[in-house]
């Protein structure tokens, strides 16, 4: 036990890794309550955390070779302490090679690149490889010897074990942004700095030395950062992100499933990037340089290309295989730590229906060539998507209602006695083990190709969805707790055009969340915008003790004089703002908007953000505005731009508002001051996008977004939330909302606060915060605001008011 506690890791009061010094106050707050909530295997809230959790990391990897040491010490052995730091420092040196072989790589790549035009210029490998003296015989022998001792499987030379930090979040995008930040963290070189203090341990002690000498030789030369520490780190995507076959990647087919055949297939069918079993050398050579450096998914795509070698794979290579989706990532949470960086099943008619004709085909083609377990299985699962066809049909002939909600229980009594003694388990694990539904909808691709053939039709046609894979996760929903799910049936579509889809739909995702926690060492859910906190754990973690749990909130680093933040309840002419959904359509209310906004656009300079609650309300006041010539005045004072309809439109429309902007500022002919985005809550650009400095000198949020009361589904959530809470025991004050009335409440102000925090993204920005809505004055809206903004909030009964207020603000910083 005293050898225990003397493991244990104390809170510091200083962190030197951390790239800026001084660190804020706030900042210092954050890695503290982090580190501690870590080390006691806490469950953690925190608004904002990157950098954080690797202090506590570097100082986990002293403590295991402290540890490892003490527990030799106390024999007096040092022989198997000289094998442990020696192993560590083989496999640092194994990683050092790996940098110099990638800068050689990317070296080579750009000369590749540099000398497109220069087709008869010597090979660089000739020179790289210093073997001009060698005769051709033994440069033969030599690679023969490489390829023996080469010669084991992709299973040998396993990562050591070691304590990680798996990183998830909703977008790639967020994910990229880690990685810059790891970099600029300042660690000590890799050694063991506690072997000195170890009496008994010159020998280990001199082998360290040695080791050092040897690998400082190494970082003489080559890529700029291969003298300093660096991180291993693995990012993990998906075959889309990562493939580099090209030939594979413009075939018509699902991606995945001819990655699996090309991985199958004989000697000159196997996809030419992926190292067959006994050459597992290269494949485990691209591992070490995948761990070498620090890489986002393109990084890692382009490190692929580079090295001839599957990035997909590879990736998966620099994690031990060791753990149904983390299953087949490899990835094992036991006593690790998770960071999540802030579930819907369904199917439509024309799946079903698609998915029970392919399974029929796929099973009469192969009937008799399919063991009896397969075949009994498919027989199955024939029968349970003829009962959900069924189902479907019936309700479609009989439900004048355009949206059902059922339970769980009354949807499998529908499906009939026909599937009631079936083993719906057996069925997924079947479908999840055997992968059968890529190969049957792979036959059917391939049978569709075949006819289009025939018919002389072009092939080349967009990927289809995968209907068999819908099918499936739909019936895994089907196997979960039954009172936390519901079935949603609805007709979707145009009319005439119309179809019913059937949606799973979870109400309680503590239940899949609590396997995670109970496995990881610790789970950190981290975000800049949280708020309010108590939804958040109310939904994830109502089965957690208080004293395992934590939560963070700070302010923010900008001085109150950097922000100004008003709530405006009257207009230029005087009337009430409010726009719940019968107002925004009413072309009087909008004429009023648009009034509001043209004099903000007076007042605030470059940029404006403007976010309405929805696309519907944008679309009214767009059509009224140019009806009534306001975008004109509008345009006569800030250009318009507008939030595209398709995703791939996002990163063109943001470089040209930003570019606006610009030119506003340098451009003395051009009147405008700025540029005016209107965008909405919730949508592409409220979410993991930085406007900072003369991108955002205002964000105006119109309205409240609260959903749709009348949807289905959210009625189905708040009455969840009001029996979950009577389950749990819970008290509430007679004249206070209910549970489901606050989760509706929560769900509106969560996106207005991350449509806030798009704007004053470091300490020297400044901006102004509007919120356009009388609403907001209510004591229980405002409470939900973010709190470094509550204390300065600015209630303005008269619009004279704030434009008084705005003037003020932006005066003072233009000096």
């Amino acid at each position: 036990m005293v050898a225990h506690d003397s493991l244990a890791l104390p809170t510091p009061d200083r962190f030197p890794a951390f790239p800026y010094d001084p660190p804020y106050s706030i900042q210092v707050d954050l890695m503290r309550h982090l580190y501690s909530s870590i080390e006691r295997k806490h469950r953690k809230n925190a608004e904002s955390t990157l950098r954080q959790p690797y202090p506590w990391l570097a100082d986990e990897q002293q403590r295991a070779r402290k540890g490892k040491i003490s527990q030799h010490g106390a024999s007096g052995s040092t022989g198997e302490v000289v094998i442990h730091v020696t192993s560590e420092r083989e496999y640092e040196e194994r990683l050092m090679r790996a940098r110099n072989a990638e800068a050689k790589l990317r070296a080579l790549a750009r000369a590749r690149r540099a000398n497109v035009d220069m087709p008869f210029s010597p090979d660089d490998t000739d020179v790289a490889d210093n073997l001009d003296n060698i005769s051709p015989a033994v440069r033969a022998l030599m690679a023969k010897m490489e390829k023996s001792s080469g010669n084991h499987t992709w299973s040998e030379g396993e990562e050591p074990t070691c304590t990680k930090i798996y990183y998830a979040s909703r977008t790639h995008s967020q994910l990229t942004q880690v990685l810059p930040e790891l970099q600029k963290l300042r660690f000590p070189p890799t050694v063991c700095k506690s072997l000195d203090a170890t009496k008994h341990s010159e020998i280990c002690k001199n082998e360290v030395s040695r080791r050092k000498r040897e690998l400082d030789q190494m970082e003489g030369g080559g890529h700029d950062r291969i003298g300093q520490r660096q991180w291993r780190t693995v990012p993990l995507a998906s075959r889309k992100q990562l493939c580099i076959n090209e030939d594979v990647r413009s075939k018509f087919g699902d991606l995945d499933e001819m990655c699996r055949e090309l991985q199958q297939g004989k000697a000159g069918e196997r996809c030419q990037y992926l190292p067959p079993p006994e050459e597992g050398a290269k494949m485990l050579d691209f591992r070490d340089q995948i761990l070498a450096f620090p890489k986002d998914i393109e990084d890692l795509a382009d490190a692929g290309r580079n090295a001839d070698t599957c990035p997909y794979y590879g990736s998966r290579k620099a994690i031990p295989q060791l753990s149904p989706a983390r299953e087949a990532l490899g990835i094992d949470l036991t006593n690790q730590i998770v960071i999540i960086d802030e579930a819907h099943r369904n199917v439509t008619s024309t799946s079903l229906s698609v998915s029970l004709q392919q399974v029929k085909t796929y099973y009469e083609k192969f009937r008799n060539r399919l063991a009896a377990s397969h075949g009994l299985h498919l027989r199955r699962l024939i029968s349970y998507l003829e009962a959900m066809s069924k189902v479907v049909e019936e309700w479609a002939a009989t439900k004048q209602a355009s949206t059902e909600v059922m339970s769980i229980p009354d949807y499998m009594q529908r499906l009939g006695r026909k599937v009631d003694g079936i083993n719906l388990l057996e069925i997924e694990s079947y479908l999840r083990k055997s992968k059968i539904s890529q190969k049957i909808s792979r036959y059917a691709e391939v049978a569709a190709a075949r006819v289009l053939d025939v018919c002389n039709q072009p092939s080349h046609v967009p990927r289809p969805l995968l209907p068999l894979q819908a099918v499936e996760a739909f019936m895994l929903g089907l196997t979960g707790t039954r009172e936390d799910g519901r079935i949603i049936f609805s007709r979707v579509g145009k009319e005439g055009k119309s179809e019913m889809e059937m949606k799973y739909l979870l109400l309680n995702p503590s239940t899949t969340f609590r396997e995670i926690i109970e496995s990881a060492r610790s789970v950190v859910l981290a975000g800049g915008t949280m708020s309010p906190m108590s939804d958040v754990i109310g939904r994830l973690f109502p089965f957690l003790p208080p004293d395992r749990m934590t939560t963070f909130s700070c302010g923010h680093i900008i001085p109150p004089s950097h922000v100004r933040t008003l709530i405006l309840t009257k207009g230029p002419s005087g009337s009430l703002l409010e726009f719940k959904y019968a107002q925004q359509s009413n072309v009087q209310v909008l004429k009023e908007l648009g009034q509001t906004i043209l004099n903000l656009c007076n007042i605030v300079p470059r940029g404006v953000i403007v976010f309405f609650p929805s696309y519907s309300s944008l679309g009214f006041a767009k059509k009224t505005w140019r009806t009534d010539r306001a975008l004109e005045k509008f345009e006569a004072k800030k250009k318009v731009f507008w939030e595209p309809e398709e995703s791939s439109a996002v990163d063109s429309t943001l470089s040209d508002y930003a570019e606006a902007i610009q030119s506003s500022s340098v451009e003395s002919s051009d009147k405008r001051a700025g540029a005016i985005l209107f965008a909405v809550v919730g949508a592409k650009l409220s979410e993991g996008l930085n406007f900072a400095d003369d991108l955002a000198r205002a964000v105006v949020v119109i309205g409240l977004p609260f959903a749709n009361k009348n949807s289905p589904e959210l009625q189905e959530r708040m009455r969840y939330a009001n029996e979950a809470e009577v389950k749990l025991g819970s008290r509430r004050d007679p004249h206070s909302k209910d549970a489901g009335s606050e989760l509706y409440e929560n769900m509106c102000m969560n996106a207005v606060n991350q449509s806030i925090g798009r704007a004053i993204r470091h300490r020297s920005d400044w901006a102004s915060l509007i919120l356009v809505d009388h609403r907001y004055s209510m004591a229980p809206i405002r409470r939900k605001l973010p709190s470094w903004i509550q204390d300065g909030v600015c209630v303005c009964d008269t619009f004279g008011q704030a434009v008084k207020q705005l003037g003020s603000f932006y005066r003072d910083k233009k000096q």
